[in-house]
């Protein structure tokens, strides 16, 4: 069976107050990064915070990893490009490239969210809105 890929492109400006004096992005701000990728990637294939929180679960991040390879700098636009890793687990992984304006690879990374439902209870298997949203993206 072929996997099908779910992406999602956002642009992004970086911004004076995520830089350090020498005007390079401090390291901790790409995690925040790859929260506009998730946001933008719910919007763009509808699976969005508000969705999963109107379904009643809540999904904290359980494991992120961020590798670095070259800096981003105050004013430079940059690419964050966002995957959703299809999984029969119940859990939201998501893997991100981010990509300055040259196209170079400065950054990449991966997080792995769980499913609690309204008790705070984990989820061991995909909640039943979740499941429906795979079948429509034909996941």
């Amino acid at each position: 069976m072929q996997s099908k890929d779910l992406t999602c492109t956002e642009e992004v400006r970086v911004r004076f107050n995520e830089t350090d004096p020498l005007g390079i992005v401090w390291h901790g701000h790409y995690i925040v990064y790859f929260e506009d990728g998730r946001e933008a990637f719910g919007r763009q294939h509808g699976l969005t915070y508000l969705d999963i929180q109107k379904a009643g679960f809540v999904t904290p991040i359980v494991k992120s990893t961020c590798e670095h390879f070259l800096p981003l700098k105050y004013g430079e636009t940059f690419n964050i490009v966002t995957t959703f890793v299809n999984s029969v687990s119940a859990k939201l992984i998501y893997k991100y490239e981010i990509f300055n304006q040259n196209n170079q690879l400065v950054c990449s990374g991966e997080t792995i969210q769980v499913f609690l439902d309204s008790e705070n209870n984990l989820c061991l298997y995909n909640p039943e809105f979740f499941q429906t949203w795979k079948d429509k993206m034909g996941l």
